[in-house]
């Protein structure tokens, strides 16, 4: 350990007071006073749904990538096939765009309840209808970038061209930009685009919170709204995740039940829930989200909204402090 702090000291002292890539660490946030978020209407817990659709975004040698895909299927712990086809891999992903997507919207459509949908822009190209049907739905449908893919060794040019061809393609098929970005698997130079591009209210590219917070590291207020990687279906696909649709439900009503019960005690707090339509979309599974969504609509003191709610309201009750050569 003391050889650890040593080697972080020195790091330090080498950057001195160069901004590292990516931006600095803050392990403190709001510490012991995190602000009253202010929910409207009093509510005392805001949740969040978001549907990811990636499907035909990811990762094969169709799309012009060196291998399949090998994340977030059933097939837990697949590796990456150099230079051929998954075919395997390629149908689990198809499901969710055939049926699981279909499914869940259904779900949220007949329930009225709101909903995000991080898009990956090459995915919404080969499904124009779904498309349509997220717009027509009244969702807000965010950036989930041009494609599913680990941005982390991708050159900033190409990224840079990836968010553009992405908002392009949204303007396209959802005649709108997309107001929020989640890149997913981002490079340290993510942040910087997604600022740099000048036309995104918030990013979704953080993990660190339970509410929304101000970035000021690249030249003027950039808002950041905390995603899920534990209140979210994925766990059906990783190592001691979720294995039934009843250990969702369970997590998902104990999540809630917590901050609602903090926020009613006078600290709010948002919840974010993540659902994929090749996860969820499954009939066992989506019966535990179903059940699940009934269960909050039960509750009071609770606002259910999408992500450009939050931002539109951090905005407008939390706006970013005043700083020397802000560009607000």
């Amino acid at each position: 350990p003391e050889h650890g702090i040593r080697a972080l000291g020195a790091a330090r002292g080498l950057l001195g007071d160069m901004q590292p890539a990516g931006g600095a660490r803050d392990l403190v946030g709001y510490g012991s006073g995190p602000p009253n978020p202010q929910w409207p209407n009093g509510a005392k817990l805001a949740v969040s749904f978001v549907l990811n659709y990636e499907e035909g975004g990811e990762s094969t040698i169709l799309n012009g990538d060196a291998s399949s895909e090998h994340l977030l299927s059933e097939i837990v712990g697949a590796t990456p096939r150099l230079g051929v086809r998954n075919l395997n891999m390629e149908s689990l992903y198809e499901y969710g765009s055939r049926a699981g997507f279909w499914r869940l919207h259904k779900l949220f459509t007949t329930r009225r309840v709101p909903l995000t949908v991080y898009a990956v822009g090459l995915a919404l190209e080969q499904h124009p209808e779904a498309a349509r049907a997220m717009v027509d739905a009244g969702w807000e449908v965010a950036s989930h970038g041009y494609r599913w893919i680990d941005y982390q060794y991708v050159g900033e040019d190409v990224e840079r061209e990836h968010i553009r061809r992405t908002v392009e393609i949204h303007e396209r098929l959802c005649g709108g930009r997309p107001l929020g970005m989640y890149q997913g698997k981002p490079s340290v130079n993510t942040r910087r685009l997604v600022v740099e591009e000048g036309g995104f209210l918030y990013d979704n590219d953080c993990y660190n919170d339970d509410l929304p917070f101000w970035n000021m590291e690249y030249g003027r207020p950039h808002l950041q709204i905390p995603y899920t990687l534990d209140v979210n279906d994925m766990r059906f696909c990783t190592p001691q995740g979720f294995n039934t649709g009843e250990q969702f439900l369970t997590y998902l009503k104990d999540t809630f039940d917590q901050l609602l019960e903090e926020g009613r005690a006078g600290a709010p707090k948002m919840m974010s829930v993540g659902l994929h339509c090749r996860i969820v979309g499954h009939p066992g599974r989506a019966r535990a989200l179903a059940a699940f969504l009934d269960y909050i609509a039960a509750a009071e003191d609770v606002w259910v909204c999408t992500r450009a709610d939050i931002a539109r309201h951090w905005q407008a009750t939390h706006p970013p402090p005043a700083a020397p050569g802000s560009r607000l």
